[in-house]
């Protein structure tokens, strides 16, 4: 039941956040909404564990502001190698062997190198992720990396 409350909290929160109206009945009608939201989510049974994994928030804080210098490292790359002729393109897959063992952890890891510029997870699974990169050296980077690492520690198995 702890969960369904933090999740309508949550939920409350996100919605006068991005709505910006504080009038008293705009306001009981996001509660209610929100409210609704966190009932039939439990009702569906997808507040759990890992549909909801509050448990995850202190290693997210630690490990966003670490993904978006990620991020931003690895747009100038991908930005230098488009704008200067001399280095080319040089397209790879590789594949290799994720430390995850959650499905959380393994879809934070994917995703973690979709949005890094440059490298795109193609196949993801418990044993084997199959992942493009724009240039050899980026493709190199995925494997055994620190994101990898991190991820680990992320989700709680290092």
């Amino acid at each position: 039941m702890l969960q369904v409350a933090i999740l309508t909290i949550l939920l409350y929160a996100f919605w006068v956040l991005m709505s910006g109206f504080f009038t008293p009945f705009l306001l009981a009608a996001g509660f209610g909404c929100a409210l609704l939201v966190a009932w039939l989510a439990h009702r569906m049974e997808v507040v759990d564990r890992e549909g909801h994994p509050f448990h995850l928030t202190w290693a997210a804080l630690a490990y966003w502001p670490w993904l978006v210098k990620e991020i931003l490292k690895s747009a100038i790359d991908v930005a230098r190698v488009i704008l200067d002729p001399a280095l080319p393109a040089t397209p790879t897959v590789v594949r290799f062997r994720p430390r995850q063992r959650s499905v959380v952890g393994l879809v934070t890891h994917a995703n973690s190198i979709t949005l890094t510029p440059g490298t795109l997870s193609i196949e993801v699974g418990r044993d084997e992720f199959m992942v493009h990169a724009f240039t050899r050296e980026g493709a190199a980077a995925t494997v055994d990396s620190d994101m990898d690492r991190r991820v680990e520690r992320f989700e709680g198995s290092a």
